[in-house]
């Protein structure tokens, strides 16, 4: 079995926790508020903001004959640059305030995720950061652009409002075909085995991050 598809294979129970969070399914089907959207966003925004800090903390951590999962790290960084800034203007037009939000703090789910993010890269392994790749960008493919064509439909918002989610839609489908190929390369045990716990973790932190978001049917 390839490394991909038995990272997809053995993650499969805490995906299905994430995919079974009430506000993920009631998203996709348009049935959550506009304040649960512009709670959703804030969250997005603290976690997304760290992004290239902890790209960048992976590829200095890695070691010279990783050379080509740095590349890939590189590849990243100019790719995920900035996207933190779209998730504030999402609020804005929202009817949101995005500053606030900026100043503002995380709650304490989505706090615990980044931090697990970063011990986990600066203390274990930097190649762990790749199964939080696959989490955010697998669960993007899936429901991004469904999620953001219900909301507009029932919150009877414009299309400004969901840049990052439109964007991510679209770039997490050919981000998840260059991750696929780049997990190919992966041939370390000890890095194959961080990148599935990550992963494992992953999935079911990021549902207490959704799980967080006040919801009411």
């Amino acid at each position: 079995m390839e490394f991909f598809e038995r990272l997809v294979a053995e993650t499969a129970g805490e995906r299905d926790y994430l995919l079974a969070t009430p506000q993920i399914r009631d998203g996709l089907l348009g049935k959550i508020s506009q304040g649960s959207y512009l709670a959703y966003l804030a969250e997005a925004y603290h976690h997304v903001r760290h992004t290239v800090s902890l790209l960048s903390l992976a590829r200095d951590k890695l070691p010279p004959n990783k050379a080509n999962l740095a590349a890939a790290l590189d590849e990243y960084i100019a790719e995920e640059t900035g996207h933190e800034e779209w998730i504030l203007d999402d609020i804005t037009n929202a009817g949101g305030d995005g500053e606030a939000v900026r100043n503002g703090a995380p709650r304490l789910e989505t706090e615990l995720m980044v931090a697990y993010a970063y011990d986990s890269v600066g203390r274990v392994n930097p190649a762990s950061l790749f199964g939080m790749i696959f989490v955010l960008e697998s669960t993007s493919v899936q429901l991004a652009g469904r999620g953001a064509n219900a909301l507009a439909d029932s919150l009877q918002l414009p299309e400004n409002c969901f840049r990052y989610f439109l964007s991510h839609g679209t770039l997490d489908v050919d981000h998840m075909k260059f991750f696929q190929r780049l997990m190919s390369q992966v041939q370390d045990c000890e890095d194959q085995a961080a990148i599935i716990h990550m992963a494992k973790t992953m999935f079911i932190l990021y549902g207490g991050v959704f799980r967080s978001i006040p919801h009411v049917v």
